[in-house]
């Protein structure tokens, strides 16, 4: 007699049969998604840390944060530079909460004709914040800290599992994770900044989209639709890749029309909370003209912006040197990147939501040296650089991603925050 298989069977009636069972497959799955994602996210997170190290120590070697306003790239010491500019918002909404107005400036004729108000800035990623810090007991800034690196790790994820799908190989999805963590805009990532969190539900609505999740979908940019107005070139793409599959029925009816409806909800709902509180409805959209300088003006800005940097002048609106030379070559880059990312013929999502994101930051008035950040979404120009590399050895990878991650110490943190207005 064996003695083996009667301590397995008994093993279920000692802890209760199904739990024991269940407890194993929960075990399972997340063995299996350690095992599937661990790479992407190491290596996103390894790259990532060198950036920001590097970062950290510039901001050290210059001290001119020392000389500034807390509230504007300074502090008392480098580490409340992450929490600046609007960083300095999102705490303001996390610890007073909303009080929208449309207040006029005294005086004022052109330009900034309206008091600037924190209604305009999205109600998650301040949620989360507040969240975090009660459940946690961290202040308000160790609690964005947190959800801003968390959050990136789950958009690493988000960009392999896309990138995958795609390409049919799990070294393209870790090598475009790693390309992320180095991407010009990757300041913001590790930051008191909202960018994380928003590419986080941008790359798993896009993949739901690409699994044919449409109920999912919907979901998850309806919640992205309450982190940043942004979420209008998610909501656009998941809606017409909506409708293009009602038109096919390769999903039924049901599943695509409840994916189109849901997606717009939380960028309406707050816009239009907005608008009720501020006795206007079309209060958000006055507050972003008039107090902050921000809305689609067909392009005008980015043409003067890039003109003014070809021609070597700074006789254009929110004018830094060295981050808009990098913005021009960002924008020269990018027809190229486009061409590449279409001759894969991709999904129509994530065509529709590169597209969308390029048209609304390059259309829209603002700070030109900010363009690295605000493509920082568009992670699907990096697939075609993935795709390209993937043949490459690791050693060569290594080289040239850490090399790159060195480098985004400065283009993606320094510049951004201390050379220019992120």
């Amino acid at each position: 007699m064996n003695p083996i298989p009667a301590v397995a069977s008994d093993a279920p009636e000692q802890r209760g049969g199904e739990p024991a069972a269940a407890e194993a497959t929960w075990q399972d799955r997340g063995r299996a998604l350690v095992i599937r994602f661990g790479p992407a996210v190491w290596c996103y997170a390894l790259l990532k840390l060198i950036g920001f190290t590097v970062f950290m120590k510039l901001l050290s070697f210059s001290g001119e944060y020392a000389k500034k306003p807390a509230r504007f790239g300074g502090g008392t010491n480098p580490w409340d530079v992450l929490a600046s500019w609007d960083g300095w918002w999102y705490q303001q909404v996390a610890q007073f909460g909303y009080h929208p107005a449309l207040v006029a400036v005294p005086g004022a004729t052109t330009g900034f004709t309206v008091e600037q108000n924190s209604a305009a800035f999205f109600p998650l990623y301040p949620g989360l914040m507040r969240l975090t810090s009660d459940v946690t007991g961290l202040g308000l800034y160790g609690a964005g800290m947190l959800v801003s690196v968390v959050a990136s790790l789950f958009a690493a994820a988000g960009i392999y599992a896309v990138v995958e799908k795609l390409s049919g190989d799990n070294r393209a999805g870790v090598i475009a994770a790693g390309i992320w963590a180095i991407a010009p805009g990757s300041g913001a990532e590790w930051a008191i900044y909202s960018d994380s969190t928003f590419v986080a539900l941008a790359t798993w609505a896009c993949y739901c989209v690409m699994t044919k999740r449409w109920v999912a979908a919907g979901a998850i940019t309806l919640v992205a639709g309450l982190n940043r107005p942004t979420a209008a070139a998610l909501i656009g793409a998941v809606g017409l890749a909506a409708l293009v599959e009602l038109w096919r029925r390769e999903s039924g009816v049901l599943r695509p029309l409840a994916g189109m409806l849901l997606a717009p909800l939380g960028l309406l709902g707050y816009v239009a909370w907005v608008g009720w509180r501020t006795g206007e409805w079309g209060g958000y959209f006055r507050l972003q003209h008039d107090a902050w300088l921000h809305y689609f003006d067909w392009g005008q800005g980015t043409w003067a912006a890039m003109r003014g940097v070809l021609l070597g002048r700074s006789d254009y609106p929110f004018a830094f040197p060295v981050p808009d030379l990098f913005a021009t070559l960002i924008v020269l880059g990018l027809p190229v990147l486009l061409a590449l990312l279409i001759r894969l013929r991709p999904p129509l999502v994530l065509i529709a939501y590169t597209l969308a994101t390029i048209v609304s930051v390059l259309g829209s008035l603002g700070i030109f040296g900010n363009v690295s950040r605000y493509l920082l979404p568009a992670f699907p120009l990096f697939v075609p650089l993935a795709i390209g590399m993937r043949k490459l050895s690791w050693p060569v990878l290594a080289t040239i991603l850490g090399t790159g991650a060195i480098a985004s110490g400065w283009y993606g943190g320094y510049m951004i925050f201390e050379l220019g207005v992120p």
